[in-house]
Parts: C-alpha cells; structure tokens; sequence
C-alpha cells in the first residue's frame, strides 16, 4: 500500500502551511476583492491625519527633550508612536467582528488571510472560521469532481470561476485506477475504492487541506447509496466482492465528522445495489437498485426519531435499474426529489402525494451516452447541476449546466450555460460530491 511517509490516521496541526501559501501567492493576484454574492461591503471613506507626536493644548511638543523618541518612557523606552509616519483615527473592529467578516470570505479566498497577519493564519489554521460560519448560519457550496484524464482531484467554487487542484491522493495504483464512489459530512470529502487489501475508505479534510486514511466502513462496501444532510453523511446497501461471489446488504451506516467515526444504524427493508441516495425532509432516502432476483422499483426511507426503516413500493415503477445501467441520478433542491432519466436524457420531478413522477423536459446534458455512467446530477442550493456530455455540442469536453426548478410551473426550464474555458475536462466524470460548509 502507498500510504506515504506523510499519512497518519491521527492528524497535525498543519493545513495552510506557509510553503503551500507562498505558491499559492506566487500564482495569484493578491487583492481581497470579494465577489461572493452574499458579502457585506462597507466603505471607511474620511481618514483623520494625525500627527505622530502627542501636543498639548497649546500647540507644544509633549515629548520633551528626547525628539528621537528613545528612553521618553519610565522603563527607557518611548510610548509615543513613531515620527516619521502618519496614522489613521480609524476605530479598530473586535477580533469578534473581524472574524464574523472574515467567516463570510468566500473559501477559494481563504488562503489570502494567509498574508494579513499572524492573527488570521492562526484562525484560518485552526479551522475557526467554519465553526463561525456554522454558528452564523452562512453556507457556501463548493464542488470537488475527479474527472477521466485527471490524475488528481478539483475543487470549485459555485460558479466554476476558481478552482483549486487538491494534494495526490496517496494510495495504491488499484485505488487511483479503480471506481470510486463519494460523499462528503460538514468539511470531510470521504472517497471509497477498492485498494489491493481491500475497500477502503480515504478522506480529505479542507481545513488542513490533506488527505487521511480511514475510517473505514463499518461493512466495507461499493454499489452504495450515500447522502449528506450537511452535518452526517449515511451509507446504506451495496455489495462486496468475495470469492465465491457477489454479497448484497442492507445494513446502513452514518458518518460523524467530529469524531471521525461510523455509526451502525438499523437495516434496510430489502437488500440492494446500484442504488441512489438523498436527504429529503429530515429522512434518509435509497431509492432503486439491484438485489438477486433484478431491478427493485421500491425505495424505503430512515426515520431517525422512530429509528427505522419504512418501505415506499413501486416508487421506481417506470424506471427499473438495468444490470448495465447506473444508479437511479436523484437530487433534492428545495426539498423536492428530481430524476434523471437516463434512457430518455429527461428530467422528472417526484410528486409525494401519488408516488408518481411528471415530467419536466430535457436536460442538455447526453446522460445516455453511456446508460447514465460518466455524468453528476447534483443539487447546487437552490438549483441543479449537470455535468457530463453536452447535447448541443460534438466536443468531449464537459459541459456544465444549472437550473432553478420549479415543480409547480409548466413553462419550459432555463438552463445556464457555464463557461468552461478554463475547466477543459474530459466530459466523463468520474466521481462528483457538493460539499456545503
């Protein structure tokens, strides 16, 4: 296993060290120009002068004989503030207030902090900003994506306007070269492969900006359904692949950040791979799948208050998982349940009352390339992203859409182009995740 000298499971106080914030600098324009659309600007336009020497009332030099400024004070040192500069009245802000400020940068600004001084490296080392913005109930999408020719992993802003390349991940040629599968809880991106020994499970912290071993699984598993709520990731169904054969599950399992830790929850109704996971309404939800006897059309929800499992029959009852297709692609914006339909490149909106699904229209995006492998379909707050193939153009390179659904409207949907000139990325994902810290 290439584990690497710098990967321990028990972590450093390292993250933004100053070597990786020098290059950072080296290769970017320093300002702290903020251009997130949620950012409070204020403007402290009249600057009173001052000279740096204190004066009576009468216009007098208050510091005697000692015009250099050496020795004035009791202890031999000057308390008065140098002569050869000027100083601004501006009344300085609580540390309280600054941090409030700068828990509201956007996070692909974080590193400039880096460079004010050795106060704000040690808040954005900490990791403080995000227990701040928590508290303050500030949330910011970012997107990590792992993409067919990248030997690494991206991280993006909202808009796919900055991008940051994460470190190597340190495994084996296995793992790197495998299917992977990935889910993220509060600032944890947690990616599962299969490693030479086994399934694994490797995490990338974004506070110390690195990558960790474990924890593993409780049940080590692929083909899974996952989900995040934000501040848990769950984990349910899924398979291993034994000597003998193929293993089917229906255990379950949930994520905490804090501790680094899995949690066993109760099993499934039904035992299933390839199946898809959302947070909707408080509950768990896993959808499709597979088990022995072929396509499941039922899903099934976790219950947390009640802890258990309730079945929801023929949910999928249009659209089966194929043996070859991928998982059922799902995602939750506003609370409402969106599908896309692989076999027709069609959006769908689930309808809870009826259990049925009405379709919305199509999505320019070619999800049937490849029967639904190779393309993200995520919730982006309020709207939705696709990535994958586009359907307006012949390139293979990816192509990048959002849309504000509504349920409730029939006109035609909005899709928003995003500029890709600088994301020149083949159009097949390989593992997508939207982290919201």
């Amino acid at each position: 296993m290439a584990a690497g000298s710098n990967i321990a499971d028990e972590e450093e106080e390292e993250g933004f060290d100053e070597q990786r914030a020098t290059r950072a600098f080296q290769h970017h324009q320093f300002d702290l120009n903020i251009s997130y659309s949620d950012w409070i600007t204020f403007d402290i336009s009249a600057r009173k002068r001052i000279n740096s020497m204190s004066k009576n009332d009468d216009g007098s030099n208050q510091s005697g004989s000692n015009p250099s400024g050496c020795g004035g004070g009791a202890d031999g040192f000057s308390i008065e503030e140098p002569q050869d500069a000027d100083y601004p009245r501006i009344s300085s802000l609580s540390y309280d207030l600054e941090n409030r400020i700068f828990a509201r940068f956007p996070i692909s600004e974080f590193w400039k902090l880096c460079f004010v001084n050795k106060r704000c490296w040690a808040l954005l080392k900490s990791g403080e900003l995000f227990n701040i913005r928590r508290e303050i109930g500030f949330k910011e999408p970012s997107i990590f994506m792992s993409a067919t020719g990248q030997s690494t992993w991206w991280a993006f802003d909202r808009e796919f306007k900055s991008r940051r390349k994460l470190p190597v991940l340190p495994s084996d040629v296995c793992f790197i070269n495998g299917d992977k599968e990935s889910l993220s809880a509060g600032t944890h991106l947690l990616v599962s492969g299969k490693e030479l020994d086994g399934l694994v499970v490797w995490r990338y912290e974004l506070v110390k900006n690195r990558w960790y071993k474990g924890p593993s699984m409780i049940t080590p598993r692929c083909l899974f359904a996952s989900a995040t709520c934000g501040s848990y990731a769950y984990a349910a169904g899924g398979m291993a692949v034994e000597l003998n054969g193929e293993v089917l599950y229906d255990t379950a399992e949930k994520y905490n950040p804090e501790s680094r830790s899995w949690e066993e929850l109760p099993s499934m109704r039904r035992r299933r791979k390839l199946c898809a996971g959302c947070y909707m309404d408080g509950k768990f939800y896993v959808i499709g799948g597979r088990d022995e006897a072929g396509g499941l059309t039922c899903g099934e929800f976790f219950d947390e208050t009640e802890n258990r499992w309730q079945l929801i029959p023929d949910m999928l009852k249009d659209d089966p998982v194929q043996s070859s297709h991928s998982p059922p692609l799902v995602a939750v914006v506003n609370n409402e349940l969106y599908s896309l339909e692989a076999s027709s490149n069609q959006l769908k909106v689930y309808l809870k009352k009826s259990n049925t699904w009405k379709q919305l229209g199509p999505v320019p995006v070619r999800a049937d390339c490849n029967k639904g492998w190779g393309v993200a379909f995520k919730s982006l707050g309020n709207e939705l992203l696709v990535i994958g193939a586009s359907s307006v153009s012949s390139t293979n390179e990816m192509a990048i859409y959002t849309c504000c659904p509504d349920s409730d409207d029939s006109s035609e949907l909005q899709w928003r182009s995003i500029d890709t000139a600088r994301n020149r990325f083949r159009d097949f994902i390989l593992t997508c995740c939207v982290m919201v810290a």
